[in-house]
């Protein structure tokens, strides 16, 4: 071992004993990993308390959403301006609750909600084979009844009802899933 303020080869002069930093920020680690029961019982609470509140948060939020009541009928699209094999995003109920209405076949319309029910990326529609497909995690949804066919999903995709009047496409409701 080096005698202290001898330095070494590459820093010859240099002290070893203790560096700088040591000396500006003194740190006693025997206190500072010792935690007394007050503490540890004070923060048990206090986290306690946070979930609690947060539980509640969800709960109020939930009454609410569901006290808004029926979403607004709101027009979609002309059905003429619509070819088979297409689809058109639109937002619905909210302006940030993003959707899809496919034109499957004549006379057959569909619309579910955009978001991926596993981590709401935006679903891209396969329509050649009757799949609405999450990029991010390979889930993939049956398209007539937007169940989970694989991937991390579990829950379907809520389903907009439609109605067609003189020729225009109504997003008229939300229906969604419990299973």
């Amino acid at each position: 071992m080096k005698q202290p303020g001898a330095g070494c080869k590459t820093c010859p002069g240099r002290d070893l004993k203790e560096p700088q930093w040591a000396k500006d920020f003194p740190i006693n680690t025997d206190q500072d990993n010792y935690v007394a029961r007050r503490d540890f019982t004070k923060f048990l609470v206090l986290t306690s308390f946070a979930f609690v509140v947060g539980q509640f948060w969800i709960g109020i939020e939930n009454i609410l959403r569901r006290s808004r009541g029926k979403p607004a009928i709101r027009a979609i699209a002309q059905l003429s301006q619509l070819p088979v094999g297409s689809t058109i995003p639109f937002v619905y109920p909210e302006e940030h609750d993003t959707c899809l209405l496919i034109h499957r076949a004549e006379n057959d319309l569909i619309a579910y909600g955009q978001k991926c029910t596993h981590l709401s990326c935006a679903v891209v529609p396969r329509i050649e084979l009757g799949q609405l497909l999450c990029p991010c995690h390979e889930g993939c949804f049956d398209m007539t009844t937007g169940r989970p066919i694989s991937g991390p999903p579990r829950r379907s995709l809520p389903r907009i009802t439609l109605e067609i009047r003189h020729g225009t496409i109504f997003a008229t409701g939300v229906e969604v899933s419990t299973v």
